[in-house]
């Protein structure tokens, strides 16, 4: 556990106690971004994604006097032209009541120290371009967008279809290339 007596903020590792409550805080979070219909998790989903058998993500909770006041939400990917490991922040969120404190500057720190204790390349994110406030707030930390790259995303029907194009006979053995599991991967909202 980490702690700041200044603002009494201590962060810690989810658990799979602890599904509920990334769930509400998921929801809170979309609720800001404007986008509470998208939510289509729930605390059985999360509860297997993140604390399952197959661990697709990782989840620290800030809390302040005994209560959670926010997330980050991470998992690692790579980058072929470090050849390293790096982590994607999916999700930061601090609850209104609890902005100012120096908790999303916090998680944020954590999340760069354990890149750096894991031996990351590199700790990255998206922000939505209307959230003038994130932006400002992760400039000041050193943060710069990647204007040359364009995010592109295939989810349901046409992913379905996308997958069903691939013939079967051509799938690497041992890893699930040729499976019909369906395992949920991590990426963007």
């Amino acid at each position: 556990m980490m702690q700041s007596s200044h603002h009494e903020i201590q962060l810690r590792f989810a658990g799979p106690e602890d599904a509920p409550l990334i769930l509400r805080l998921i929801r809170e979070l979309a609720a800001y971004e404007k986008l509470s219909d998208a939510v289509e998790a729930d605390e059985q989903r999360l509860a297997e994604a993140l604390f399952g058998e197959r661990r697709y993500a990782e989840v620290v909770i800030a809390g302040r006097r005994g209560a959670a006041v926010g997330f980050a939400l991470f998992f690692h990917n790579f980058s072929t032209f470090l050849g390293l490991p790096g982590i994607y922040l999916e999700d930061l969120f601090v609850e209104p009541e609890s902005r100012g404190l120096g908790i999303g500057a916090l998680l944020l720190s954590f999340l760069a120290h354990l890149a750096c204790e894991r031996g990351c390349g590199r700790l990255e994110w998206a922000v939505l371009d209307w959230n003038e406030s994130a932006i400002g707030f992760y400039r000041r930390l050193g943060a710069r967008p990647m204007e040359d790259w364009t995010i592109y995303r295939v989810t349901g029907q046409p992913l379905e279809t996308l997958a069903a194009r691939f013939p079967k006979d051509k799938g690497p053995a041992g890893r699930g290339g040729g499976s019909s599991s369906r395992h949920p991967a991590p990426g963007r909202r």
